[in-house]
């Protein structure tokens, strides 16, 4: 038996299904529910429902802020001895490329002359966006922070 204000295993899908897709009625569709259009709307009217959608989306977000984290991190400080290994093979079959980490590649071209041309990512750039990542985290840490001492600061008054 569910506490109050606690989603049941449905409801979580159902949230779980919406934010993937945004549309309520597919969400609830895919959750079980045996009437998506009613159901659907009802569900998106409940405060719980509405808690646990800002949370996942809240998680999505710095899931997706993490990821792209990594992968500047991978672009500018990534090992480009693969590319190096691409340019001077021969006929590389599909095995030798799928074994290859060519992450830090922006563009390969074989001109009509047949040498190879690659274009990497610009290093600089993702550093750059890296430490932009960084200052937006520190920003937020510094918005709770102030928050924080302006609610204290409020309980003291009273």
């Amino acid at each position: 038996m569910k506490n109050k204000g606690e989603l049941s295993t449905r409801e979580k899908r159902f949230c779980s299904f919406y934010v993937s897709s945004g549309d309520f009625r597919e969400a609830a569709s895919l959750a079980g529910y045996p009437d998506p259009l009613k159901n659907g709307a009802a569900l998106l009217s409940k405060e719980s429902i509405n808690r646990e959608l800002e949370r996942l989306y809240n998680a999505r977000t710095e899931n997706c802020r993490n990821l792209a984290r990594a992968g500047y991190e991978r672009l500018a400080f990534g090992n480009v001895t693969d590319a190096v290994k691409l340019m001077f093979a021969q006929e590389p079959d599909e095995e030798q490329l799928k074994s290859l980490d060519l992450f830090n590649i922006a563009e390969i071209r074989r001109p009509k002359d047949g040498a190879l041309e690659i274009k990497f990512f610009d290093r600089i750039k993702a550093l750059e966006k890296l430490e932009a990542t960084q200052h937006e985290d520190k920003s937020r840490v510094s918005e709770f922070y102030s928050a924080l001492v302006s609610g204290i600061r409020e309980e003291q008054v009273e």
